[in-house]
């Protein structure tokens, strides 16, 4: 993982920082795994706009990815590391011994040529490897982890995130999350070993406005110069500073907590992120 600074030889590469893609392998994506991708340009069935700041971008495919590792026992051969437009981690092709393609969240150190497999017993916790919680040794750094067994992976799966087995006891598994949260997940759970790849993006800065568009996001208006009628933080004469941080709505955004004290998953989770 590297990144490299631009000389400014125009006013929009002067700050830019640019991923180095040293583990990119190929610019060609697997034509089978490939599915369209249909925008909606923040619009609903009726062309209303219901979510602002979206619209434009370029025109993506999306790659359709196993998190769920449930080809159990079969090795499988990484062929290539790719870039996917569609997340902030690399992803890597494998080759089934029984012919069978399919593309995976890459892990940081995974290689061209390595062998990779999932399954209860029997597998190495390596770098790539899928196996459920129980099978996996305590203080093992781990990502793509499911929530509910055969759900496929939910948590952990940007770039440079990894969650943490801390204990067991009977059916749950202690993790700590990318957030700081502490929850219990059934032990039946699937997880891969290692940090996912990519682990340079935080750094990238894009340079300009434009390329921000490419990705698809318009411009955001702040809320305090908007209208009263637009916003609960609009109005005021001159250059007034709006109020108290809230949203449209009226939801305050720094430090109200909006989760519901009744939620029936409230009890597995040990510790609270950090605020």
């Amino acid at each position: 993982m590297s990144v490299r600074k631009l000389k400014p030889i125009t006013p929009g590469q002067r700050f830019r920082v640019v991923n180095g893609f040293d583990a990119i392998t190929t610019d060609k994506p697997e034509k089978s795994l490939l599915a369209p991708k249909k925008r909606t340009g923040g619009r609903n069935s009726q062309g209303k706009m219901t979510m602002r700041y979206k619209g434009g971008g370029h025109k993506k495919k999306y790659r359709i990815i196993d998190f769920k590792r449930n080809k159990v026992g079969v090795p499988a051969e990484v062929k290539t590391i790719e870039y996917d437009p569609n997340r902030s981690a690399f992803i890597a092709l494998l080759n089934y011994q029984d012919g069978e393609k399919r593309y995976i969240i890459a892990q940081n150190g995974l290689q061209v040529g390595q062998n990779v497999v999932s399954g209860n017993e029997g597998i190495a916790p390596e770098i790539g490897n899928a196996m459920p919680l129980s099978q996996i040794p305590l203080g093992t750094i781990i990502s793509c982890v499911e929530l509910r067994p055969g759900q496929g992976a939910v948590m952990a799966r940007s770039a440079g995130a990894f969650a943490q087995l801390m204990a067991r006891d009977g059916k749950f598994a202690t993790i700590k999350l990318p957030s700081g949260e502490t929850r219990l997940i059934l032990t039946t759970c699937m997880a891969t070993i290692g940090v996912v790849s990519n682990s340079d993006h935080q750094l990238l800065v894009s340079g300009k406005a434009g390329r921000t568009r490419w990705l698809g996001r318009r411009p955001r208006t702040r809320p305090v110069v908007m209208n009263p009628i637009d916003h609960p933080m609009g109005g005021g004469e001159g250059r007034a500073s709006g109020g108290h941080p809230r949203s449209r709505n009226g939801v305050p955004a720094k430090g109200f907590r909006t989760r519901s004290k009744t939620k029936s998953s409230n009890k597995y989770i040990v510790e609270r992120r950090k605020k």
